[in-house]
């Protein structure tokens, strides 16, 4: 039986001893290196094209290069390699991002550990993995993406909210529609009440999903 290449890259060391010991106790799978972000992980597969890798598995949040461009660009450029997310985020936008880059698996890190080595084995087979919660979270996301399609919003209101997400304040934005500061506040008061979110954070994650904002 032949003898499976794995990659790891996390930027806590003890996950990453943790989850290397977890995977050596399969004779047919080898760590060949750790890594504490993904722009090293990158830079070692660019750098030694002879060397086998099979899987990368990295988190998503990791200093100077995250998860989710790592993925992306291993899809991109080496796309015999497979990927699996193991985090701790399970909020759907983020696993929808992966699944779109073309990412394998997805696992969050309270899984156990035998779950964590059917998601390896099934992709490694050629399956894709995506475990329950991470399934049940891209579906929530998909729910509230559909309930934010049937919102609609006048041009001055994609205006604000773009204004908004660019981090100009109120008065600012007064200045540029040449509106009062206090129409202002009504826009913004009314569009989280329409779009239902709570604060200027949620009218910027709507900009940048509806393509209002850039991220």
């Amino acid at each position: 039986m032949r003898t499976y290449n794995l990659l790891i890259a996390d930027d806590h060391k003890m996950f990453l001893d943790g989850l290397s010991s977890i995977l050596e106790q399969n004779e047919n799978w080898c760590v060949r290196r750790t890594f504490r972000s993904g722009a090293e992980l990158l830079d070692f597969i660019r750098r030694n094209p002879e060397e086998p890798v099979d899987m990368v598995i990295s988190d998503i949040s990791m200093p100077v290069m995250d998860g989710l461009v790592l993925n992306a660009e291993i899809k991109k450029q080496f796309p015999h390699i497979k990927t699996l997310f193991v985090s701790m985020h399970n909020d759907g936008e983020r696993i929808e991002q992966a699944k779109q880059d073309g990412a394998d698996g997805y696992v969050l890190k309270n899984a156990e550990k035998e779950e964590l080595k059917l998601a390896i084995r099934n992709i490694l087979e050629g399956s894709k993995y995506y475990s329950e919660e991470a399934k049940a979270a891209l579906a929530r996301y998909k729910k509230e993406d559909a309930a934010l399609s049937t919102v609609r919003l006048s041009k001055r209101e994609k205006e604000v909210i773009s204004l908004i997400a660019q981090e100009f304040t109120t008065q600012e934005i007064a200045d540029r529609l040449f509106l009062s500061k206090h129409t202002i506040e009504s826009y913004r008061k009314n569009l989280m009440l329409k779009l239902q979110v709570k604060n200027l954070a949620g009218l910027t994650k709507y900009a940048i999903r509806t393509g209002l904002a850039e991220a």
